[in-house]
C-alpha cells in the first residue's frame, strides 16, 4: 500500500512543481536580511493559510528573550518582523514532528560578483539562483510541498506537525528561542540547511570570541624601545591555531572523517594600531570557535581561558601582559542524536526508496538551530535539506529545483512513518 502512495506523493510533487517552484522564486525575490524579514514571512502566511493550518504569528519580545542565557543576536528589536509557525493537527496517538526553517538570509555582499541580481530568482538549466535560495528557503518550500502533498492526498496523520518559519538564525538563533519558549516542543525535528541531501545526526556549535592583545607604544625610528601588539598578536594566533589542532586531534567519531578540521577555530577579523609612525600598542582578535557535539559550551570556553592563561610559557611577556579574552555576539548550540535514531531510520530507508542510493551520513560543519531544538527544547532534531553546501553566503548562490522536490517526497514518506497514519486514509487512498 505504501508504495502505490509513493506514487500518487510522486506523481503530486510533479504535478505541483511550477506551483513550488514559485513560491521558491518570490521567497528569494523578497529580501530577508536581517530586520526585513516581513515580506517573506507574509509570503509563508498566505501559503499556510491555503493549505489550512492553524497559524500562530508573534513577534519576538527583545527585552524578554535577552535574558535568557541561549540568546544570542546582534539586533535591538525584533519589531515588524514575526516568527511564523503552521501546525497541522494529527488525530492523536502519534509522535510529534517539527519541520524547522529559518527564513533570514545573509547579505549578498558586493553585486558585481553576482551574474544576475542577488533577489532575482533567475532560473537557468534547472537551477534558480539567489540569495538564500540555498540557505534555506528551498529546503522550506520542501517542507512545505510534503506537508501539501500529503493533505491534498488525504492522508491522515496520527502525530502533530508543526512547521517553522523562525526569524534570526544567522545571527544565534533567537527566532527558534522564542519558539521553544513559546511552548513549541516535539518528538522530533528536520531541519532542512543546505547538506547536499546529506543526513546530519550531529550538528557542531559555535561562537565568537575576542581578545585583546597589549604591547607598548614607542616612536616607529626607534621601535625597540617598545612592543609590539602586533607581533605579539602573531603569537597570539599561533597559539589558538595550535590549540585548534589539539582539539581536533582528539576527534575520533567517524562522521567527521571527511571533515579536514572537524570543529575549527577561525580567526575572522584583527585591527590594531593607530598612526604608521607609532609602535602599536593594542590590538583586538575576534574569531569563531567551533564547538563539539560531544561537549558543552562552558567547556570549550574553559579550554580557551585555561589555554590563553599559558601564553606566558611561550613569551615572557604575556607573564606581566596577559591577553584579554571575552566571549560576545553569535552563538549557536552543538546537538546530536544516534545514528540509530528512529527518525534517522526513517529518512535513511525513505532516501533509499526515492533515490534508489545509499545516503552519506556525517556531521555538520557548522552549527544550526538543532542544538537549541535538541538541548533546550527537548526535541531530536536532524538535519537534511537540498540545498548546495558550498554555496551557501557566496556569490551565485543557487540550488538544483529537482532536488528539492525529490527531499520533499522523501520527507512526505518519513512523515508519515514518524507521525503514523490513521490506517482508514492509508488504505482509501493507496
Amino acid at each position: 500500500m505504501k508504495a502505490e502512495l509513493q506514487t500518487k506523493i510522486h506523481e503530486w510533487l510533479e504535478t505541483n512543481k511550477s506551483d513550488g517552484i514559485d513560491l521558491l522564486q518570490r521567497l528569494v525575490q523578497a529580501d530577508s536580511t536581517q530586520g526585513n524579514e516581513a515580506q517573506a514571512q507574509k509570503l509563508v502566511i498566505e501559503t499556510l493559510k491555503d493549505m489550512g493550518l492553524e497559524i500562530d504569528v508573534w513577534e519576538v519580545d527583545q527585552e524578554e528573550i535577552s535574558k535568557h542565557p541561549y540568546y544570542a543576536s546582534s539586533r535591538e528589536s525584533f519589531e515588524g518582523n514575526p516568527n511564523v509557525v503552521g501546525k497541522w493537527k494529527g488525530t492523536g496517538g502519534g509522535r510529534s514532528l517539527i519541520m524547522n526553517g529559518h527564513i533570514d538570509v545573509v547579505p549578498a555582499g558586493d553585486h558585481e560578483q553576482w551574474n544576475h541580481d542577488p533577489y532575482s530568482g533567475n532560473i537557468e538549466d534547472g537551477k534558480m539562483y539567489g540569495r538564500g535560495v540555498t540557505d534555506m528557503k528551498g529546503g522550506n518550500v520542501s517542507m512545505l510541498m510534503a506537508i501539501q502533498a500529503l493533505r491534498s492526498l488525504g492522508v491522515q496523520l496520527k502525530g502533530d506537525v508543526i512547521f517553522q518559519s523562525v526569524i534570526e538564525e544567522e545571527s544565534g538563533g533567537a527566532g527558534t528561542l522564542a519558539a521553544v519558549l513559546r511552548g513549541y516542543k516535539a518528538d522530533a525535528a528536520i531541519i532542512p540547511e543546505p547538506t547536499n541531501m546529506k543526513l546530519f545526526p550531529k550538528q557542531q556549535g559555535s561562537m565568537w570570541f575576542r581578545v585583546h592583545v597589549k604591547g607598548r607604544s614607542a616612536h616607529g625610528g626607534t621601535r625597540y624601545e617598545g612592543v609590539s601588539a602586533i607581533e605579539k598578536s602573531m603569537i597570539v594566533i599561533e597559539h589558538i591555531r595550535y590549540l585548534e589542532q589539539v582539539r581536533n586531534e582528539r576527534v575520533t567519531d567517524p562522521l567527521y572523517e571527511s571533515i579536514p578540521i572537524p570543529i575549527p577555530i577561525n580567526v575572522g577579523k584583527i585591527e590594531g594600531g593607530d598612526w604608521p609612525s607609532s609602535v602599536a600598542d593594542l590590538v583586538c582578535i575576534e574569531g569563531r570557535m567551533g564547538v563539539s557535539p560531544e561537549e558543552t559550551m562552558e567547556e570549550a570556553k574553559r579550554e580557551m581561558e585555561r589555554w590563553m592563561e599559558v601564553l606566558k610559557e611561550t613569551d615572557p611577556w604575556f607573564e606581566t601582559n596577559p591577553p584579554k579574552l571575552e566571549w560576545f555576539g553569535a552563538r549557536w548550540v552543538p546537538g546530536s542524536i544516534d545514528v540509530e535514531h528512529e527518525l534517522m531510520n526513517a529518512f535513511v530507508s525513505n532516501f533509499r526508496e526515492v533515490m534508489e542510493e545509499e545516503p552519506i551520513v556525517e556531521a555538520s560543519p557548522w552549527g544550526t538551530d538543532g542544538g537549541l531544538l535538541t538541548e533546550l527544547g527537548e526535541t531530536p532534531s536532524l538535519v537534511f535539506g537540498p540545498g548546495v553546501t558550498q554555496m551557501a553566503h557566496f556569490p551565485n548562490e543557487y540550488i538544483e529545483l529537482s532536488k528539492v522536490f525529490e527531499v520533499a517526497e522523501i520527507m512526505a514518506l518519513a512523515m508519515m512513518d514518524w507521525c503514523g497514519v490513521e490506517e482508514s486514509s492509508y488504505k482509501q487512498r493507496a
